[in-house]
């Protein structure tokens, strides 16, 4: 039986700590410091440990709450928005740009498509999967080295494609990839419902 936990237990504020550290992170990534990337970095990386950990914790203390459940993929998505915002203003081309452009449209209908379901009683077919979870790894890992270090630019205005950054955009580039596999699973554990919304509309 589900204990009746308080709304700030610890992993509710691990979670609230992660929203709260979104404007630090766009603080720290504009400040015109030399440290000031891999700082953000760092504070990126955190909130994906955080993410992590207040989930872990509130299994382990039997802390899940109503309050949880809807904050915590709520930060999660907020705070990987920002930053595909900011990379995508700082890099500045559409190789980013649509990666980033894919990722968030994938949030926002994967968001919307869970509380669909959830509105018929049904959210448990579209729970997070073992794919989703390794999406957000990659996504997390690929976001951190963006971030870790702004590009460089040639006299022509174009990026200076470094070993750092061809690595970072291959793993963007796989977690986009990962994104759009994770949502057509989704939408195909929710297809008999929507099929048959169709039909009755």
């Amino acid at each position: 039986m589900q204990q009746n936990n308080p709304v700030l237990n610890l992993p509710n504020i691990l979670t609230l700590i992660r929203v709260v550290a979104i404007p630090v992170l766009v603080l720290v990534f504009y400040l015109p410091f030399k440290w000031s990337d891999l700082c953000a970095a760092l504070l990126f990386l955190a909130a994906g440990i955080t993410d992590w950990l207040d989930g872990y914790l509130a299994r382990k203390l039997n802390q899940t709450s109503p309050f949880g459940a809807f904050l915590d993929p709520v930060a999660d998505k907020l705070i990987v928005a920002v930053a595909l915002v900011m990379l995508v203003q700082v890099h500045a081309t559409a190789w980013l740009a649509v990666p980033a452009m894919v990722i968030v449209s994938r949030e926002i209908t994967v968001s919307a498509l869970r509380e669909w379901m959830a509105e018929l009683g049904k959210r448990s077919r579209v729970a997070v999967s073992q794919l989703g979870k390794i999406k957000t790894v990659t996504q997390m890992t690929a976001i951190t080295l963006l971030l870790a270090q702004k590009p460089g630019f040639d006299l022509a205005g174009d990026i200076v494609m470094t070993p750092w950054l061809w690595l970072s955009y291959g793993l963007l580039y796989v977690a986009t990839a990962l994104t759009l596999w994770s949502m057509l699973a989704y939408l195909r554990a929710a297809a008999p419902e929507l099929l048959k919304s169709q039909s009755k509309s």
